[in-house]
């Protein structure tokens, strides 16, 4: 059996890859959603549980086995080498489980891998093609706000300072799509789905 393509989709926080995701998903092709899959595996994964236990103190989970997600965002808030170090155990465990995702859903033409730090985690390397959605950073700032009002705005353009610029992302990619509601998200995306499913080159 052909392996499906793996098409990648990331952007900076508050770009919209979930808004490009759904049209993926309406035209009835599987997403991994990396950033959630994050969060799951440190629930469900003992071995993760274990070397972040080790990496960040028994603080790193409460009581009842969940991540405390509190701690573990106190301790890389503003560090960049805790940062490295928690990002070193996540990255390789969502690409075993990513892996496992792919080898499970074979029968399509293509499947999209959805990641904030597809660039910056090197994981693009092993994929097909990779779509950057792109918007002007004070767009995607208010738009964090907005939706999570809990961050503050410190700590949004801490998260942005922490991923590659616009102009680094662009270079890579094989695709930018504008989500700036000046133009269609919905027309390239479109078109990239018919290439696929036709089985043209990309």
């Amino acid at each position: 059996m052909k392996s499906p393509k793996l098409i990648g989709v990331t952007g900076g926080i508050g770009a919209g890859k979930s808004t490009v995701c759904k049209i993926f998903s309406a035209l009835s092709v599987p997403v991994y959603d990396a950033d959630s899959r994050a969060k799951a595996l440190l629930h469900t994964d003992s071995e993760l549980k274990k070397k972040i236990i080790e990496a960040f103190g028994e603080e790193s989970y409460n009581d009842d086995g969940t991540p405390n997600r509190a701690y573990l965002a106190g301790q890389v808030f503003s560090d960049e080498e805790k940062t490295k170090v928690i990002n070193s155990l996540v990255h390789p465990a969502v690409g075993k489980d990513f892996q496992k995702w792919v080898d499970q859903n074979n029968n399509h033409d293509y499947l999209i891998k959805e990641a904030a730090l597809l660039f910056e985690a090197g994981s693009y390397k092993s994929l097909d093609f990779v779509i950057h959605v792109s918007v002007p950073k004070n767009d995607r700032l208010n738009r964090v706000l907005i939706r999570d009002p809990e961050r503050s705005k410190e700590q949004v353009l801490d998260i942005m300072d922490r991923q590659w610029g616009e102009g680094k992302k662009k270079k890579l990619a094989d695709l930018v799509v504008f989500n700036d509601n000046k133009q269609s998200v919905l027309q390239p995306i479109i078109k990239l789905h018919d290439q696929l499913t036709r089985g043209k080159e990309i």
